[in-house]
């Protein structure tokens, strides 16, 4: 029998199927599905390595989409400041006198240089040029213009900063260069809905921050993280104690996608007569967390997974200062990723606390900038720690290396980094001239340039019916 494209599943019981069985039942969310064939055309690797086609996305895709800029504690206090970069285009995101947030084009109004450093941050209560000291209050209003005699042509009500677009959703502020896009609460699609409550990431904080540089396109890169279909070759240690083949894939829309898949299970990759037992198992999983440390009964009718989320709760319930008796057993444990496009991924999950972006580098499409956020729960008492300092990685420096970093997932970072070189000198050698992808694994990857691809072609068309139109 032929099976329609897409529809094929890895043999065997499926995610769905392993968190329906857990002794804590899983939100309503984590059982959604939502998958459609999007096609299995091979993608032209012109699109990872053309600086035409990179120019376009700047164009016509990242001036028109919103991106998360910061958390909102990056500017707790009236006058603070984080200046997001991406090509060309600069803002500073500022906290008003009266705690509203701002942005504005990071530019002078006079001779054009930019107000704020590249990527900096922190207090500044006027925002001034250093150029010629032209300045404005945080709220963007003219407030001193030096020589002003030598200006009588400058009204200053015409002298405001131009603004750029701010939204906020999950404790980040988003900016949209747009002045005409859809508002974030509509571009977030099924986002505020399957993360209230437990998975409210605005009740979270930033543990360790990190910034790497990366020898890959940005989407390359991204795609390194959106199946865990290379799960069996790049990180063939977790084959023993997690899920795979046997993930589920989903896009909600056009902005979302997410992936599910467990821990504390055995890869489908495994052959019957190596797959440890559910003893073995939980033995594999508290060992790696805490070596030497003794493994707990499991009950009649419940697993491993079941054993190990209680474990995790109460583990990082004590370091954390929070309750986690209330999570589900895959909120706990499992790998759980959204991706919002064009380069957001969030991870509502307890064990496996993370946020990512991946930006260009500069013009070059062989460049590209990953950012690592980890955001653990608030503490239930006493103060909230500050947000934690960007460390700076080059495209050799390992992610273990990096404070607070838990060694183990350093590890799986820089085996997920570690092919990217290697691929970008395979798309230009390669006699080949696309990527041929799976129709359900990767979805996802494919969807994303899908996404691309139509912003270039609908800005594209924008142009020539601008430059057509009459004067």
């Amino acid at each position: 029998m032929t099976l329609e494209p897409g529809s094929a599943r890895c043999p065997g019981p499926s995610t769905r199927d392993i968190i329906l069985a857990d002794s804590t039942p899983p939100p309503a969310a984590l059982i959604e599905q939502s998958y459609e064939f999007e096609g299995d055309e091979d993608i032209s690797y012109d699109e990872y390595i053309s600086a035409e086609y990179a120019a376009a996305e700047h164009q016509h895709m990242w001036s028109r989409t919103w991106q998360w800029a910061c958390r909102e504690e990056h500017i707790p206090e009236p006058g603070d400041y984080y200046v997001y970069d991406i090509g060309d285009r600069s803002a500073i995101v500022v906290r008003g006198p009266d705690g509203t947030i701002k942005a504005f084009h990071n530019a002078c109004l006079h001779r054009g240089t930019q107000l704020k450093p590249p990527g900096s941050l922190g207090y500044s209560p006027k925002l001034r040029c250093p150029f010629h000291g032209w300045t404005w209050s945080i709220d963007g209003e003219l407030e001193h213009l030096p020589c002003d005699w030598d200006f009588p042509h400058v009204d200053r009500s015409e002298f405001t900063l131009p603004e750029v677009r701010t939204g906020l959703w999950g404790g980040f502020v988003f900016v949209n260069f747009d002045d005409d896009a859809a508002p974030i609460e509509e571009y977030v699609g099924v986002l505020p809905e399957h993360f209230a409550g437990t998975w409210d990431l605005a009740d979270r904080y930033v543990e360790v921050h990190v910034r790497k540089r990366l020898p890959a396109n940005w989407k390359a890169a991204a795609q390194a993280f959106l199946e865990a279909y290379h799960i069996v070759e790049t990180h063939s240690q977790a084959l023993m104690t997690a899920g795979d083949a046997n993930a589920q894939y989903d896009v909600f829309g056009d902005n979302v996608t997410r992936f599910v898949h467990t821990i504390a299970t055995t890869s489908p990759h495994v052959p019957s007569e190596r797959r440890p037992d559910e003893e073995q198992l939980l033995g594999m999983l508290i060992d790696r967390k805490s070596p030497g440390g003794s493994v707990p009964e499991i009950p009649h009718g419940q697993r491993a997974r079941d054993v190990y989320a209680r474990y995790t709760q109460e583990l990082l319930g004590e370091t954390y200062d929070n309750d986690f008796s209330g999570l589900s057993v895959s909120e706990t444990i499992d790998s759980i990723e959204y991706h919002l496009f064009p380069n957001g991924f969030f991870f509502p999950g307890l064990q496996i606390p993370l946020c990512y972006r991946f930006r260009p580098d500069g013009p070059d499409p062989d460049r590209s900038i990953h950012e690592v956020l980890f955001l653990r729960p608030k503490p239930h008492s006493g103060k909230v720690p500050d947000p934690a300092e960007v460390i700076e990685l080059d495209v050799d420096d390992s992610y273990t290396t990096v404070p607070g970093m838990p060694a183990g997932l350093g590890h799986v970072l820089d085996q997920d980094t570690s092919n990217l070189a290697a691929q970008t000198r395979g798309f230009k050698a390669s006699k080949k001239r696309g990527q041929t992808l799976g129709n359900y694994q990767e979805v996802r990857g494919r969807h994303l340039q899908a996404m691309v691809r139509r912003y270039i072609t609908e800005g594209r068309a924008r142009a020539a019916a601008t430059q057509g139109a009459p004067t």
